[in-house]
């Protein structure tokens, strides 16, 4: 018995703490805080992942809605350009029968007997233009005017005594423009330096 005295573990010297409710209570409020932390973390990192979608969703919507914007000015700028220069293959088509309404009233020249032909073809020639020009084709004839290469295309260099170096001195074909676009360059002779 003596060494039971001198061992601590003995059963008798161990005391068992009382279990009462308070200690239960204590032990439970443990854990839920435990728990708590645990879930607050959770929802941090889930906030955290929301609010990244969010500001992804938000910025994919804003490129969405440019694109969307740019396709809707692109497709009125088609139309306009359609309604514009639709007709860029009939003017076309009709500057040669301009091209040879002017040249027949050069051949009718000032003979008296070819006069009334002539205003007929002229009259004839003066309605197909302004109905051209009602379309936005307008003519270009630079006669004396300095030689612009995005609206004429020289033919030839001439020597011509008092002109301006680079100026047309003869139009050998006009130009003509539709809405500003060029259609058809007017072919010129330019004067040399």
């Amino acid at each position: 018995m003596a060494d039971e005295k001198n061992n601590p573990n003995t059963e008798s010297e161990q005391v068992a703490e009382p279990v009462t409710e308070e200690t239960v209570v204590e032990a439970q409020d443990a854990a839920d805080a435990a728990e708590n932390q645990v879930d607050a973390e959770q929802l941090a990192r889930e906030l955290a992942e929301a609010v990244s979608e969010i500001e992804t969703l938000k910025d994919q919507m804003l490129r969405i809605q440019a694109d969307a914007q740019n396709v809707r000015r692109r497709a009125e700028m088609d139309v306009e350009k359609a309604h514009k220069f639709g007709i860029e293959k009939f003017v076309n088509e009709m500057l040669p029968v301009v091209d040879s309404l002017e040249r027949a009233i050069e051949t009718f020249g000032d003979e008296e007997a070819h006069k009334p032909m002539r205003e007929g073809v002229e009259m004839t020639l003066n309605m197909l233009v302004s109905g051209l020009g009602k379309f936005q084709v307008e003519q270009v004839a630079p006669e004396g005017q300095p030689f612009d290469p995005e609206l004429h295309q020289a033919m030839s260099m001439v020597d011509v005594p008092g002109a301006e170096a680079n100026t047309v001195v003869a139009v050998m074909q006009k130009g003509y423009t539709l809405s500003g676009r060029l259609v058809r360059p007017a072919m010129v002779m330019v004067a040399k330096a």
